[in-house]
C-alpha cells in the first residue's frame, strides 16, 4: 500500500514538474538548456544508461527492472540516457515502432517516469516523441542546469572521422551537421564558453563517445585532441605558476589560465561498466544497457582504472552541493563498485 501510494505520489510530482521544467533558448553564443527545480532538501540524484535500444533483447528489460528498483530506493529526479538508443541505426523516423518496442514498454516501472535527457541524432530530436512520451527530451548539445549541478550533453558523433571516411554499414543524418568544420567549431566554442560561464560548484559533461577507455572503442582520439582540453582541471600550484611566468613576460593567455574545471565526463559507446581517474576526471562510462561484450577489454594503468565490468547494468549518482556518489550495478541490481568524491573547491578550501 504504502509503495502504491509513493509511486502515485511521484507520478503527480512528475506532471508538476513538467508544468516548472522549462526550455530556455540560448544566447547568441552558447548552449540551449534545459532548467529543472532541485527538491527542498537541495539534493540530486539520478541513474545513468546507454547503449540499450534492443526491444528488451540482450537484458535490456532485465537491466529495466533493476533500475526500476533503484529508481525507487533513491527517489531519482531524472535519468540519462548516453547514446545509442534504438539499434541499429536509430529511429527510422518518429512513427518507427521502435519508440516504444525499445523506450516506452520497457521503462515501464513507476521511478522511471522521470524526465530522460538524449543527446542524439535527427530522427530523436523530433517534438512529436514528447508527445509521445513527456519523459523526451533530445537535443544534438544542450545545459541541464539543476541548482548546483551544470550538465553540458556534447554532441561527440560528428568528432569521429570514420563515420565521414569509412561508414560501412551504418547509415548517418548529418543534417545540420554540414560543414562539419563549421560545425565542431561551433560546438566547441560554445562549449567552453559555457563551461567558463558557469558558476556551479559541480560541472558534468555528457557524450556518448568515450574519451578514456579500456573497452572495446578505446580512447577517441578526436575527442581527447580537441574536447578534453577544454575540460580539463588545473592544478592552483600550476596555475599560480602559469601566472607568474606570463606576468613576468607580458603575455596574456586566458585560453591557458582559465580553468573550466569538469568534475566528470559520463559517456557509453563502450558496452561496459567503467571508472577511470585521470587528470581530476571522473571518466564513468554506462553502455550496459542491453548488448555486452564479454572479455574485451585493453590494459589500462591499475592507478587510474577504479573498475571494468563486461556486462549489463547501469549507474547512479545522489549528489549535494559538496559531496557526489557514485554506484555501479549489474543486471541483478548487485553493487559492483561504489565511489565517493567532494566537491573540488570545497576541497581547495
Amino acid at each position: 500500500m504504502a509503495s502504491h501510494l509513493r509511486s502515485t505520489v511521484r507520478l503527480f510530482l512528475f506532471v508538476a514538474a513538467n508544468v516548472w521544467l522549462c526550455w530556455v533558448p540560448s544566447e547568441a553564443d552558447g548552449l540551449p538548456r534545459f532548467v529543472l527545480p532541485m527538491k527542498a532538501e537541495k539534493s540530486l540524484s539520478f541513474l545513468v544508461v546507454g547503449d540499450w535500444g534492443r526491444k528488451g533483447l540482450y537484458n535490456q528489460s532485465e537491466v529495466a527492472i533493476q533500475m526500476g528498483v533503484a529508481g525507487e530506493k533513491l527517489d531519482i529526479d531524472f535519468v540519462i540516457s548516453t547514446g545509442d538508443n534504438f539499434y541499429e541505426d536509430g529511429l527510422k523516423g518518429v512513427c518507427d515502432p521502435a519508440f516504444n518496442e525499445s523506450f516506452i514498454n520497457i521503462y515501464n516501472t513507476p521511478s522511471l517516469q522521470t524526465p530522460w535527457y538524449n543527446g542524439d541524432v535527427e530522427a530523436q530530436l523530433s517534438p512529436i516523441l514528447k508527445e509521445m512520451d513527456r519523459r523526451w527530451h533530445c537535443m544534438r548539445s544542450f545545459m541541464l542546469i539543476t541548482g548546483f549541478v551544470h550538465f553540458f550533453f556534447v554532441d561527440t558523433t560528428p568528432f569521429v572521422d570514420e563515420y565521414f571516411t569509412n561508414p560501412k554499414d551504418h547509415t548517418y543524418d548529418w543534417k545540420g551537421v554540414l560543414p562539419r568544420d563549421v560545425y565542431l567549431a561551433e560546438l566547441l566554442k560554445n562549449v567552453d564558453l559555457e563551461l567558463k560561464k558557469s558558476t556551479a560548484k559541480w560541472k558534468i559533461v555528457v557524450g556518448h563517445h568515450t574519451i578514456k577507455s579500456a573497452g572495446h572503442h578505446g580512447v577517441t582520439e578526436e575527442l581527447e585532441k580537441q574536447l578534453l582540453p577544454i575540460l580539463q582541471v588545473v592544478p592552483d600550484m600550476l596555475l599560480l605558476v602559469l601566472e607568474v611566468i606570463t606576468d613576468a613576460f607580458l603575455v596574456k593567455s586566458p585560453c591557458i589560465l582559465q580553468a573550466n574545471n569538469v568534475d566528470m565526463y559520463i559517456n557509453g559507446h563502450d558496452h561496459c561498466l567503467e571508472h577511470i581517474i585521470s587528470s581530476q576526471i571522473q571518466f564513468l562510462t554506462s553502455g550496459g544497457g542491453s548488448k555486452a561484450w564479454r572479455g574485451d577489454i585493453k590494459g589500462w594503468s591499475a592507478e587510474e582504472l577504479k573498475l571494468y565490468y563486461d556486462g549489463q547494468g547501469f549507474m547512479s549518482l545522489q549528489m549535494t552541493d559538496t559531496n557526489a556518489h557514485i554506484v555501479f550495478y549489474d543486471v541483478y541490481g548487485n553493487v559492483l563498485h561504489e565511489w565517493s568524491i567532494s566537491n573540488h573547491l570545497d576541497a581547495a578550501a
